[in-house]
């Protein structure tokens, strides 16, 4: 049964500043702080909903600093929350924030009322990238926060955005290894995009910004994401959410609504080309065999990667099997 949030926003509480890629309001399309009243309605309303899949799934707090705010709003948030956690209730609480808002005071409170994941908003592991795009903390704070959610049983995530202000794709490969060394259980990858009424508007208005084209996150995306993979830390999540309220907003960048079926498929491609070239099979007619649920991903969205076969001479067919499993596919010549 697939793990799934029960996400409430709280644009932009507990920061203690603003960053150069920041609209919470535009990218959750939560307008003004939630109240304790509403997260116990969001709680029911989804406890009614979600009956068979309590158990897989967290009430999760997004969109701000959750541990940065004044620990009476904080802890109303949480007792709201914590009454849905438990014996036939939800799985836990997953909750984001800033690697410098991170103490054994917090982290107890957390665990009292019933959180199981932290999730730090990391960025970047250079410090120079760091300030520039005014986070307001260094690399040596994400370590010394990881240290100390270590010491308690959450689940740790790890955020990181490719494409910042003075960043460049070799930095962000370097900020994979040094999460990777920080050894998550999960990573969210967020491409950086320009969003109006921020920091990096102003900067890319003036030309001093040039955000990452789609085509180069993609490619860069997905070579992160098979690098997680191979040591064994699960991406959950590529891209930002799609919604309204940030499409009104964006104004320049790698966003796409189905950015992390673009790194799948960006991915097959790139190991079936591989897979080709080293079975020197003639150029006709193939057959790709994969996990059914791989199936989209191979053709590519819109049809991409069946597309960019075509061009190199294959005519494609693609068909599932129950034998495979994830990425995993055979190649058959005619």
């Amino acid at each position: 049964m697939k793990h799934a949030n029960i996400s409430i926003f709280v644009p932009h509480v507990g920061c203690p500043n603003q960053c150069s890629f920041c609209n919470q309001k535009s990218i959750s399309g939560q307008l003004v702080p939630v109240t304790p009243q509403e997260v116990a309605d969001i709680c029911r309303q989804a406890a009614d909903r979600l009956q068979d899949r309590r158990g897989k799934t967290e009430i999760a707090f997004f969109g701000g600093s959750f541990t940065a705010i004044g620990q009476e709003q904080m802890v109303s948030l949480l007792q709201a929350a914590a009454p849905f956690v438990g014996e036939n209730g939800f799985h836990g609480i997953r909750v984001s924030t800033r690697p410098d808002a991170v103490d054994e005071q917090r982290l107890e409170l957390l665990k009292q009322y019933g959180v199981t994941a932290i999730e730090l908003g990391v960025q970047s592991m250079d410090n120079c990238v760091l300030q520039l795009n005014r986070r307001g903390h260094t690399a040596e704070d994400v370590r010394n926060a990881v240290k100390l959610i270590r010491r308690y049983p959450f689940e740790l995530g790890l955020q990181m955005m490719p494409g910042l202000y003075g960043d460049k794709a070799w930095g962000a490969v370097a900020t994979a290894a040094e999460l990777a060394a920080l050894k998550p259980d999960t990573v969210r990858i967020y491409p950086t995009v320009v969003i109006r009424g921020t920091y990096l508007e102003t900067l890319y208005q003036k030309g001093l910004y040039r955000p990452l084209a789609l085509s180069e996150a993609v490619n860069l995306c997905a070579d992160l994401l098979r690098y997680f993979e191979e040591q064994d830390i699960r991406v959950i999540r590529l891209g930002l959410h799609a919604s309204k309220t940030l499409e009104d907003d964006y104004l320049a960048g790698p966003y796409h609504p189905a950015f992390r079926q673009l790194c799948e498929s960006a991915l097959i491609l790139k190991e079936i080309i591989c897979k080709l070239e080293e079975l020197m099979l003639p150029k006709g007619e193939i057959t790709i065999v994969t996990s059914p649920k791989n199936i989209s991903n191979v053709a590519g969205h819109k049809q991409s990667g069946i597309t960019a076969l075509k061009a190199m001479g294959y005519t494609v067919k693609i068909t599932g099997s129950d034998r495979l499993t994830g990425r995993q596919f055979i190649i058959k010549g005619k």
